[in-house]
């Protein structure tokens, strides 16, 4: 029976996280739980750079490709679902290894946010309203005067988490959850070590370049076609980009640039994200499966 402590294994887009989960699951004897908001929606692998079948195949993989992306998904619920899974993992005698970028995603899962799962309708259906006339620096500005904090985890242009934090704000207080009405890793008394794994910018730049032109020689184009700007996981970089070209509102060339634009834009809001978080540690990758040796105490299989 294994030990039940997790690793919780993050970094920039472009680190390496997703092979490098695979191999040390291969090492520890590990099955891998997902952590990235938009690799949970079903035929997007392209654009969000989720595990090949290949590297599905290699190991069990849990909360991957499993959401339309129409559906929407609340760290609530992402928190519920991977505690679940990691039970799931446990009761097997394996290893759980959560793997991916989502920094609010980790933090629910850890027990460092109160996530608010509540569907408020009438809420919902008037912040839709305001977003089709109100361009998206109102709506960034509105969030910034509600809940200062909240304005800070997400990017300004991104519509959908915006809107998302601004109905969390202004839920009424008494419908706002506490920490521990939403079960996590702390609730459970499960122990687990932070890895944010440290890579630096000119390896990042290189290996997004190259990201980029997979990614369009692959179909990018098409998928974010078939997906269509309408559907809530459109939102992820990648999409808004593929989108505006397919329109006829930007070259070739001005496409390559702005994808890699706003991949490393992401890439450092999530170095910004986890900069914040005080568990985390950084940690070179070539090092990560010596600090799952010392911490968790995980054995290697060949040991």
């Amino acid at each position: 029976m294994c030990d039940r402590r997790v690793l919780v294994l993050t970094g920039a887009t472009g680190s390496g996280k997703t092979a490098l989960a695979i191999e040390l699951a291969r090492q520890f004897d590990a099955e891998i739980v997902g952590a990235d908001s938009r690799q949970i929606y079903r035929g997007m692998p392209i654009g969000t750079a989720a595990p090949s079948p290949e590297q599905l195949s290699t190991v069990p993989h849990h909360l991957i490709g499993f959401l339309d992306p129409q559906e929407r998904y609340s760290a609530a619920r992402y928190a519920e679902d991977a505690l679940q899974a990691i039970r799931s993992i446990h009761a097997r005698g394996r290893h759980a290894i959560v793997a991916g970028g989502t920094g609010f995603y980790i933090r629910a899962l850890l027990g460092g946010v109160a996530p608010a799962p509540q569907y408020d309708e009438a809420l919902r259906a008037r912040l839709a309203r305001e977003a089709l006339v109100h361009p998206p620096q109102f709506l960034a500005e509105w969030l910034r005067v509600r809940d200062r904090r909240r304005a800070g985890q997400v990017h300004p242009r991104d519509t959908y988490r915006v809107l998302r934090a601004l109905e969390i704000a202004m839920a009424a207080p008494a419908q706002t959850l506490r920490d521990d009405a939403i079960p996590n890793l702390r609730s459970e008394g499960l122990a687990w070590e932070l890895i944010f794994l440290d890579v630096g910018w000119p390896i990042l730049d290189r290996r997004i370049a190259r990201r980029v032109e997979t990614m369009l020689r692959t179909g990018l184009l098409e998928e974010a076609e078939r997906v269509g700007e309408g559907a809530v996981a459109a939102s992820a970089v990648g999409y808004p980009q593929a989108l505006a070209y397919l329109g006829g509102w930007s070259t070739e060339a001005e496409l390559r640039a702005t994808l890699e634009r706003a991949t490393r834009r992401y890439a450092r809001r999530q170095r910004a994200w986890f900069r914040g978080e005080p568990a985390t540690q950084w940690i070179a990758p070539d090092r990560v499966a010596d600090v799952v040796r010392e911490k968790l105490r995980w054995s290697s299989k060949r040991e």
